[in-house]
């Protein structure tokens, strides 16, 4: 029989079932896209949709729990059941309206349903317009249908609530209904691991339809909500035409490149990204002596960037400089907008193409920052993230440590079908640098732990390399070796300073013909610099990557020497030859500048963030 405290778990039960049903109501309204998926996909649709599903759950069901403990201490009187229904009521409108309205948008977009129709609202003629060729009759048919399945969900599965048992306290009720109220934590934060749920949770499959189905719409509105930057552009320093010549002059091509440091146009790419290996501690970019060993070493035999500059200043900013070529923004990143990030270019997609076989390996979790919905856009074809590893081999926060991270990678890659284009990211350089290793330097101080950080890292990748140069596959690779960003330590450099973003670059690996060991190029880049560079080496167009430049091209004529663009929070910088502008955008002015910078140096920063930014909004 039912009891009073049966409401709340049936309540959940409720809107879960609900939302699994609209999800089915998608699929089969899109079943020219459904039906050409495995049904094995199709399953994992529900299966790993379900997770959004609960948390939009969730959500929907905080205010009825309260409303529930409220009735407990208020006593019969309170209207609760009259309230919660007319609660269940609104809410399950606004929901059938979301539904039905992703139907058709999704149709016509190519994406489900978030806060971007809100830009329409000034305009409804133009809303009006786009919906014309919508089948208003069946959509219509549509959401009184789901209106009238909530409404038998509804009383079918919660129905009456009955009174309160006699002799039953309205503490010890208010207690009860408070610690269901507490366990929505779970559900609400997709499970007890360390990052909440996002999208990047329900990304299983390579066919994007399939994952698209499996977000919940509820969720995705109110999600991009909260994250939305829609414009418009805040930072407007020039007019249009101005920002926009500024920076295609800085992409114009100066002249063909003609350095050639490949013996062969299809070499395996293994592409390592090092986490926040500052230059501040690599020693052959006049950093402290003694601290990457190994990077230092392969100075002398391989190619090194002496003047590249992260874009940005976190994990999933490198990760969109370095594979797509894409400049960050100052105060949120291209990576938490699935939609957006499905318009980008890869590195990976781009080899895929050429007939790269694609691997990522990374210790941590993917759906770190919504990092795994970017990568299954990009087209790798193999996963290996923490849930692959055993725990023993794991750090206290972040996942695998890098020796047990690099030891699967040097163990799998003779599998690989060659060529193949494998990207590996190392994370026990990152906080609380929880390292497996005597520490190298004496002290407890934050700056030391760092270093103790990197000198492991840099330690288990030389004895990576060691064994690789041993496999067959060695003397057809080329190894990229880059940082995902720079760091704030050692010496608690300022946020906008340019040693913070000054980053490693180097390129090494049985591939490299012997008349490139030992080259170091001065010119200044960015890490979206990268792509193009390495796509020029493969003898492979980079006309897809217009934020990418080939560091290994004559400079532009404004700019010979190169420069590099990054921002930090609400900020940027630009490192020419001539030295160093940083700019506050809050505040409208000049940080600092070091050397005889010109005045043209900031006004290309300027022109540079508004136009990269107005293609970020346009995306």
């Amino acid at each position: 029989m039912k009891n009073r405290f049966a409401f709340q778990p049936r309540y959940f039960l409720f809107w879960l079932l609900y939302f699994v049903l609209a999800k089915g109501v998608f699929v089969g309204y899109h079943w020219s896209l459904t039906h050409t998926l495995p049904m094995s996909t199709i399953a994992g649709i529900f299966g790993y949709g379900l997770r959004l599903d609960a948390a939009a759950t969730a959500y929907v069901c905080t205010l009825p729990f309260l409303l529930f403990i409220g009735s407990a201490l208020a006593g019969p009187r309170f209207p609760f059941e009259r309230l919660v229904r007319f609660l269940t009521a609104v809410l399950g409108v606004v929901v059938a309206v979301l539904t039905v309205a992703d139907l058709e948008l999704y149709r016509a977009w190519g994406f489900r349903l978030d806060a971007t129709p809100l830009q329409y609202l000034s305009t409804p003629g133009e809303m009006a317009a786009s919906a014309g060729s919508a089948p208003v009759a069946l959509l219509l048919l549509l959401w009184l249908g789901l209106l009238a399945l909530g409404w038998w969900l509804y009383t079918t599965v919660v129905g009456r609530v009955p009174r309160l048992p006699a002799g039953f306290g309205r503490g010890r009720a208010a207690l009860a209904g408070l610690l269901y109220t507490a366990l929505l934590v779970v559900p609400l934060r997709g499970g007890l691991q360390q990052i909440p749920v996002n999208q990047s949770d329900v990304y299983f499959s390579d066919r994007p339809f399939a994952n698209h189905a499996a977000v919940n719409v509820p969720w995705n509105v109110a999600n991009s909500l909260r994250l939305q930057n829609a414009g418009p552009n805040p930072y407007q320093f020039l007019p249009d035409s101005t920002a926009t010549r500024l920076t295609r002059q800085f992409y114009a091509s100066a002249g063909p490149d003609t350095v050639s440091l490949l013996r062969t146009t299809r070499p395996n790419v293994l592409f390592i990204i090092l986490e926040s290996f500052t230059g501040k501690l690599v020693g052959h970019l006049g950093g402290e002596r003694g601290v990457t060993p190994t990077l230092d070493s392969l100075s002398q035999v391989g190619v090194s960037f002496q003047n590249l500059y992260a874009a940005g200043d976190r994990s999933q900013k490198g990760l969109v400089a370095l594979l797509s070529g894409y400049p960050n923004q100052p105060t949120t990143s291209i990576i938490k907008y699935p939609r957006k990030t499905e318009r980008l270019p890869h590195l990976a997609r781009v080899l895929r193409a050429q007939g790269y076989g694609t691997a990522y390996y990374h210790g941590g979790e993917l759906a770190f920052a919504n990092m795994k919905s970017y990568l299954v856009t990009a087209g790798y074809q193999q996963f290996t993230e923490r849930a692959d590893f055993a725990r023993r081999d794991q750090n206290s926060k972040w996942g695998a440590h890098d020796h047990v991270l690099l030891a699967r990678l040097l163990k799998e890659l003779p599998q690989q079908r060659p060529p193949f284009f494998v990207t590996a990211f190392t994370l026990s350089s990152h906080e609380p640098f929880d390292v497996p290793m005597q520490p190298h330097f004496s002290g407890e101080d934050e700056a030391t732990r760092f270093r103790n950080s990197v000198y492991y890292t840099d330690h288990v990748l030389g004895q990576f390399l060691q064994q690789a140069r041993r496999q067959p596959w060695w003397a057809n690779t080329l190894v990229v070796l880059v940082a995902d960003h720079g760091h704030h330590q050692p010496g608690d450099t300022p946020n906008h300073a340019p040693e913070k973003f000054r980053i490693p670059l180097l390129l090494t690996g049985g591939a490299l013909r012997p008349s490139a060991q030992g080259q170091r190029i001065a010119s200044f880049g960015s890490q979206t610099d990268v792509a193009a560079t390495l796509l020029a080496q493969l003898k492979l167009p980079a006309h897809t990557f217009p934020w990418s430049r080939d560091l290994l091209a004559p400079a532009p004529a404004a700019w010979p020497g190169g420069a590099a663009f990054y921002c930090f929070t609400d900020g940027f910088g630009v490192a020419t030859p001539a030295g160093v502008v940083t700019y506050d955008n809050v505040a409208r002015r000049e940080i600092e500048h070091t050397g005889p910078v010109p005045a043209a140096q900031l006004q290309f920063g300027q022109a540079y963030e508004q136009t990269s930014f107005a293609d970020f909004l346009q995306k």
